[in-house]
């Protein structure tokens, strides 16, 4: 093998190095920025479900509270008398 195709080689594999460490920076940089991104939406979410339970109290609170004010249902036999 030549001098020039050896430094062809290496000037090769360099470049392709340079390239790939970018290209694996960028992906790296965009992943964190993806994954604050997830953790920001998973709070909203969070405060979402937790409003969402306190609505579902409030509701089975007030059917309850509806319940106890229309009282037991009408009985359609008093009584029998045998």
């Amino acid at each position: 093998m030549t001098i020039e195709l050896v430094s062809l080689v290496v000037t090769a594999f360099g470049a392709a190095a340079t390239v790939l460490g970018g290209v694996a920076g960028m992906l790296g940089l965009f992943m964190r920025r993806l994954d604050l991104r997830f953790e920001r939406i998973d709070a909203r979410f969070e405060k979402v479900d937790e409003q969402l339970a306190e609505l579902r109290r409030d509701v089975t609170a007030n059917t309850v509270a509806i319940a106890r004010l229309e009282g037991p249902p009408p009985r359609l036999m008093l009584g029998t008398s045998r």
